[in-house]
Order: C-alpha cells, then structure tokens, then sequence
C-alpha cells in the first residue's frame, strides 16, 4: 500500500483527511516500528488486523532447476503475517 492509496482513503466521504505527506509519515513509522520490534525479537499484533512475528527456517539442501545440482540454502528468519478476525471476516 502506498502513501497515495492511504490519503485517498482517508478523504473518502469527507471534506478533510490526511494528505499524501501525512499518510507517507504514517506508513513510513509503521513500517519502522514493526521492523524495529521484529528486529528485537517481539511480535507485534493490531487488534482486529492481524499480527507479525518472526519464524526461523532451518538450513537445507536445495536442487538449481537449471542444472539438477544440489545447492546449500543458508538459515534464515522469515516475516509470518497471520490475519485477525475482523480482518478475515471483512474479506470473506
């Protein structure tokens, strides 16, 4: 989502709402404040919306498409985004 979509959704139906500037700074601390407290460890949760963590998958062994040859896949953390009640039931 960008800062445009963001202001123009806030506008909806009325005369006032954020402008691309706000909305930019707005999306802008989220995104700041969820990598920083992902970073740290924490998971961070939105009621109604969803919530964030961090998952870790394990080293592993690979095949390249192209060639057929085993590659090793190094370990990483990986961003799980599970969504809220709310959310769930407004998309369905």
């Amino acid at each position: 989502m960008d800062a445009e979509r963001i202001a123009r959704e806030t506008r909806r139906g009325t005369d006032s709402g954020l402008s691309k500037a706000d909305a930019k700074r707005a999306l802008d601390a989220f995104i700041s404040t969820t990598t920083r407290t992902l970073k740290n460890g924490e998971s961070l949760s939105l009621n109604g919306f969803g919530s964030f963590s961090i998952s870790k998958r394990s080293a592993r062994t690979g095949r390249n498409p192209q060639t057929g040859k085993e590659i090793q896949i190094a370990a990483k953390n990986v961003v799980k985004f599970k969504a809220g009640a709310e959310l769930s039931k407004a998309v369905n």
